[in-house]
């Protein structure tokens, strides 16, 4: 009995740890992190062929954060998850909203963004509610996530005008075919680089998701790391100045008052 007591000790402290990412990162001095190239202002490839945007600069920021090499991983959203879950890239950052259908299969941080749809019309508009928006006319891309919004929550008498892409939707906010534009705050932006007389703002959101950094189920110590890096870089203002510099708003409560 005592010989076979022995030989499962040893056996035991022969079997191989599990393996840290997050040692493991460090180790190597390089990070690969997924992010789409196709999705602006959030990440894009710019006419020098190289990565931009927040969620580039954020990714950039991490990497110098650490004292590591960055990696960027090009992706699609079909296959954000399924790269990392194959072991492509350690973690994505790529407009991944947390939801409870993705934490089945990989795990988040804290919020460090967010995704919002809002109402946007000229600062001088008196609009504040829904109710502001009876009688006027909405822009909005047909058939986006944005439409849906709005359609559901409209009140009667409010006039949705419907466009076939975001291109067509701005043309009609410049030439006056519309007041009110239901899209991202970025787009709102790019109507007012285009003319800054017309001046839209945000003035009411219809819907905000948070989203987060992903990585493989069961990386504790990298999701610590991650989630006190969120926490340095929202007290210090930079993933806020981050967020502005590009949708011209400050982060929503729903990031910055995440627990």
């Amino acid at each position: 009995m005592a010989t076979g007591a022995i030989a499962v000790c040893v056996c035991l402290a022969a079997a191989p740890s599990r393996a840290d990412l997050f040692a493991d990162i460090k180790a190597r001095g390089r990070i690969p992190i997924s992010i789409d190239p196709a999705a602006p202002p959030y990440s894009i490839v710019d006419e020098k062929g190289e990565y931009a945007g927040s969620e580039v600069e954020i990714a950039k920021k991490l990497a110098k954060d650490w004292s590591l090499q960055l990696e960027l991983i090009p992706t699609t959203p079909a296959n954000r998850i399924p790269h990392l879950i194959a072991g492509r890239s350690d973690v994505v950052i790529s407009t991944l909203s947390i939801t409870d259908e993705r934490k089945k299969v990989i795990d988040f941080s804290k919020p460090y963004g967010a995704i919002q749809i809002v109402v946007g019309a000229p600062k001088a508009a008196p609009v504040s509610t829904l109710a502001d928006l009876i009688g006027k006319r909405v822009a909005v891309t047909r058939g986006s996530t944005n439409d849906a919004e709005i359609t559901k929550s409209a009140l009667p008498g409010t006039e949705i005008v419907r466009f076939q892409d975001d291109a067509t939707s701005i043309t009609a906010l410049l030439s006056g075919q519309a007041s009110c534009y239901a899209t991202a705050p970025a787009l709102l932006t790019t109507v007012n680089k285009k003319n800054p007389a017309i001046a839209l703002e945000p003035k009411i959101v219809l819907k905000t998701n948070v989203t987060g950094v992903g990585f493989k189920k069961g990386e504790g110590a990298l999701e610590a790391k991650i989630n006190q890096w969120i926490d340095k870089s929202l007290q210090d203002g930079s993933l806020n100045a981050i967020y502005k510099s590009y949708f011209g708003i400050e982060l929503p409560p729903e990031v910055t008052s995440a627990k």
